[in-house]
């Protein structure tokens, strides 16, 4: 669509206004500011506000500092840590998330491209994560503007938050619960309900709402355990998740040997 057309007098020619802003615009469509972004407007920043946000960035990332303590036996000291690619990751998240919800352009955005250059952690900077949030290993981590993560999460090397579609507005990537755990690999993947304390197989694909308490393997996902025992915090035990594809092959193996005996003993 065109922007507005002021009339013109005399000789003067016509100026096309920009339909965002109604400011001048060369091609009658949006002006350059407003394709730059940088229209900050005339919003004003509480400082009481700015300084209780900036306390949650950093009892949110002592959190996280926490929690990989907790759960990884491999952690040794404090700047041993900090130097952990999901680590450093989640300061520059925090950070650039902070900048998001003041709406600012362009740094929330550099500060994501730059956390993942240098970590390999892709985080978009709309992303809202709870305390406790530990990405181990952390290369080829993806997780989408929308997502919305509890307390006490843990993800693997090449989990993924993603989106199915192409809808660019609304909801558009998972919402996870508080003390799941995401395999190596999973992908989680549209808007949908991930519960508390879940555990999801690594490589696996779950593109439907999973009830709390679950444990889901497979592509696609499937629930093979619910309301069993408790989750503990620190599970590194992917090993131990039973395969439900192995379990119906092996019944149908048993079952063409039963038919075998049977088909044999009337001969």
């Amino acid at each position: 669509m065109k922007g507005k057309m002021i009339p013109s007098e005399g000789n003067k020619p016509k100026q096309l206004l920009c339909l965002k802003c109604g400011q001048f615009s060369e091609d009658g469509t949006t002006c350059i500011r407003c394709l730059e972004g940088i229209q900050l407007g005339d919003q004003i920043i509480d400082s009481e506000k700015l300084r209780k946000e900036l306390v949650i960035i950093l009892d949110n990332f002592g959190s996280d500092v926490a929690a990989a303590f907790k759960k990884d036996p491999a952690a040794g000291s404090v700047m041993e840590v900090l130097y952990y690619p999901g680590i450093q990751a989640m300061l520059l998240h925090r950070i650039a998330h902070f900048f998001w919800k003041l709406k600012l352009p362009y740094i929330p955005r550099y500060l994501s491209l730059t956390s993942r250059q240098i970590t390999g952690v892709d985080i978009h900077p709309g992303a809202n994560i709870g305390k406790e949030f530990f990405i181990d290993h952390g290369t080829g981590v993806v997780i989408g503007e929308t997502s919305k993560i509890g307390n006490n999460v843990t993800m693997y090397q090449g989990a993924t938050l993603g989106g199915t579609g192409i809808t660019r507005s609304g909801k558009r990537h998972p919402t996870i619960g508080n003390d799941v755990v995401i395999g190596a690999g999973a992908k989680v993947l549209g808007p949908i309900n991930i519960g508390d304390r879940v555990k999801i197989g690594a490589n696996s694909v779950v593109t439907k709402n999973v009830p709390k308490e679950s444990t889901v393997v497979g592509v696609p996902g499937i629930i093979i355990a619910r309301k069993g025992r408790k989750i503990p915090k620190i599970d590194l035990a992917h090993g131990e998740l039973p395969n439900p594809f192995v379990q119906k092959i092996q019944q149908l193996e048993k079952r063409i040997t039963e038919l075998e005996k049977q088909l044999n003993g009337k001969k």
